[in-house]
């Protein structure tokens, strides 16, 4: 597999997800603390209060970082950490510690990519509307240059927001996600101010912290029809329009795909659709986060007249989601041929599997290994048809807690026993590990 010189190996996690430290040092409530709390919407009451526990552990996971070769760590803030109200006043223990973790990462020569926005708003700002708010637009913004100022002269990569459509719809049409809404006019609200946001954020990042690279990044779906009828055609093309087309169009034409907006109709009344133009800013790369593709067929379901088709014979993951690296190949190519972002960066890639406990210091994990292998070989193919991919990120750096899904699906490379706190690499981080490695000694210089 040929990658560029500069090509970056890394491994993704998020504030909410490993942290912990739910009530200390003057972090505020979020949305997920609220959520997770109530009965009925988490696997087992499962909550983040501790998850990994990196708030304390933080330096022994760079040191495992390291020994694992990443050249990159991308992590998100915690919102109410750093600003515990969501405005206003500033905990000065949260920045503190993104000081601290960013030091240790460069420490080690890991290079750090910062999410400003992984799902976590500060329950304070939820209680004033959230993001169907329009003022949230100004939160975010104030928020991303408070932290592009603190951090800005070190952190050179910057990512406004993780996945808007699942912040959007999981959380506010599906109801899975906090805050937990089922109201299809409230997640387009959202959708359009989380884009908004991300248009004014990005310039002032840039204002405060000239020279840094700027992003957003997506979750995208490789769709295809069920069959090569018309009405399955169409109806996969419907798919991509809600999940793709909604958010790329509007980062990179700044507009919203006209056959969806003539199918949506009086449900995005109320929103001036016009000034999506602002989201539209020019960005130093895109992030892709991709684990599945999605095969439709027309039907009843939905707005959208769908159907999700199930492919037997094919693997799939403890999440139910097919294993399709080709996917991915499909996705970066599509996007680079239909859009010309500058860069691009693999942001989220990886699988859950229920992994065996440990013997003897190792966790086996074949499945996710072939995940990995697979998908890594896409990127290079991907490269080969010009694909200007930068780096890889794995998702995830070790087992944590999975949203609604608690603790019990684990797509971590790293094995973390919640009962201890001790990681154990499964086999997938030697792999991994090894991969780093191999392509650092192929573009070495000669002694």
């Amino acid at each position: 597999m040929e990658f560029p010189d500069h090509f970056l190996w890394g491994a993704a996690t998020s504030s909410y997800q490993i942290e912990g430290a739910a009530q200390e040092d003057g972090r505020g409530e979020c949305i997920w603390t609220r959520f997770s709390h109530t009965p009925g919407n988490t696997y087992n009451g499962d909550t983040g209060d501790v998850a990994c526990d990196h708030y304390h552990r933080y330096r022994q996971d760079v040191a495992l970082m390291a020994s694992l070769g990443l050249q990159a760590y991308r992590f998100s803030i915690s919102w109410p950490r750093v600003i515990p109200q969501g405005t206003g006043a500033i905990n000065p223990a949260g920045l503190d510690f993104y000081d601290r973790l960013v030091d240790e990462l460069l420490a080690h020569n890991i290079q750090p990519f910062v999410t400003l926005y992984h799902w976590d708003l500060p329950q304070a700002l939820q209680d004033r509307g959230g993001w169907e708010n329009a003022d949230s637009i100004a939160w975010f913004t104030n928020y991303a240059a408070l932290m592009a100022q603190r951090l800005g002269d070190r952190v050179r990569h910057w990512i406004t927001h993780n996945e808007p459509w699942v912040v959007a719809f999981v959380g506010h049409y599906f109801g899975r996600h906090a805050p937990g809404k089922c109201n299809l006019a409230a997640a387009y609200r959202v959708a359009h101010h989380v884009l908004l946001s991300h248009g004014e954020a990005v310039p002032a990042i840039r204002q405060v912290a000239p020279g840094v690279q700027v992003g957003i990044t997506l979750d995208l779906v490789d769709f295809q029809p069920a069959s090569e009828s018309a009405d399955d055609i169409a109806a996969a093309h419907r798919e991509d329009g809600f999940k793709n087309r909604w958010f790329l169009d509007a980062v990179f034409k700044g507009r919203y795909p006209d056959d969806m907006v003539t199918r949506l109709g009086a449900t995005l009344d109320g929103l001036d659709l016009d000034t999506v133009q602002r989201a539209a800013v020019p960005l130093d790369f895109l992030g892709i986060n991709y684990y599945s593709r999605n095969v439709i067929a027309a039907g009843p379901h939905g707005p959208l007249n769908t159907q999700h088709v199930h492919v037997d014979g094919r693997p799939h993951t403890a999440m139910g989601w097919e294993v399709y690296p080709d996917g991915l190949r499909n996705v970066l190519v599509r996007v680079t041929r239909e859009y010309a972002p500058p860069a691009l960066y693999v942001t989220e890639n990886g699988a859950a599997y229920d992994d065996p406990p440990p013997v003897n210091g190792v966790v086996e994990d074949p499945q996710r290994q072939a995940y990995l292998a697979a998908h890594v070989q896409a990127c290079a193919e991907a490269i080969a048809q010009g694909v200007p991919l930068r780096g890889y990120f794995a998702w995830s750096l070790m087992d944590n807690f999975e949203w609604a899904e608690g603790y019990r699906m684990r797509f971590g490379l790293v094995y973390v026993d919640f009962a201890t706190q001790e990681r154990i690499p499964k086999r997938s981080a030697l792999y991994y590990r090894d991969l780093i490695a191999a392509h650092r000694a192929a573009h070495s210089s000669p002694a």
